[in-house]
This record gives C-alpha cells, sequence and structure tokens, in this order.
C-alpha cells in the first residue's frame, strides 16, 4: 500500500474553482487499477488548540494506491495531464510525501 498526501497551495480565492475541477476528475481516478481513495480535504473549523489550519488557499489531498506502479501509472494517465491543464492557473505550488504504513 501507499500513502500520498498532496498538499496543494492556491491562488488567493481560488480554492472553490479548484475543487470543481478536482471533482470532476475524480470518477476517472477511482476508475484507475489500484486506485483505493483519492479525495480532497479542506480545514474543518474546531476549537481544538492541537490544530495547525492549512487556510483557504489549500487543499490536502489524501490518496492511497495499492502499489507504487498503481501511483506511477496515475501520474501518467491521459485524464491527469488533462486535470493539470485546468487547473495549471488556479495551483502556485504543490507538496508530495509519498508514504509506506509503518
Amino acid at each position: 500500500m501507499i500513502h500520498v498526501l498532496a498538499t496543494i497551495t492556491l491562488a488567493p480565492g481560488t480554492r472553490e474553482k479548484f475543487l470543481a475541477e478536482f471533482r470532476k476528475n475524480m470518477p476517472n481516478v477511482h476508475a484507475e487499477q489500484g486506485c483505493v481513495e483519492y479525495a480532497p480535504a479542506i480545514d474543518t473549523p474546531t476549537d481544538l488548540p492541537a490544530q495547525s489550519k492549512i487556510g483557504a488557499d489549500t487543499v490536502i489531498i489524501i490518496e492511497k494506491w495499492a502499489s507504487l506502479d498503481a501511483l506511477k501509472a496515475h501520474m501518467k494517465a491521459p485524464h491527469m495531464a488533462a486535470y493539470s491543464a485546468q487547473v495549471k492557473d488556479y495551483v502556485r505550488g504543490r507538496d508530495i510525501k509519498i508514504l509506506s504504513p509503518a
């Protein structure tokens, strides 16, 4: 199992536009062989002092893949190239963490 945490930093005020494009592509990704989980996450409002907020211009993509090969195929999928072109004006930065269960 491969876990991916992708922190996407967005241009101010573009999160909803980014999420709309992301959600359009989700069925394509979910249909990929080896996709276990693929979904966006944003801050949940809480009063918990331990919470480190990511802010209004950031989205974290939580992914799980059956194997590294499945993740590599995902990264080369034609629908991912099309999706990247759709969101390029919104994205200001990416921080990708690729992890294994411990």
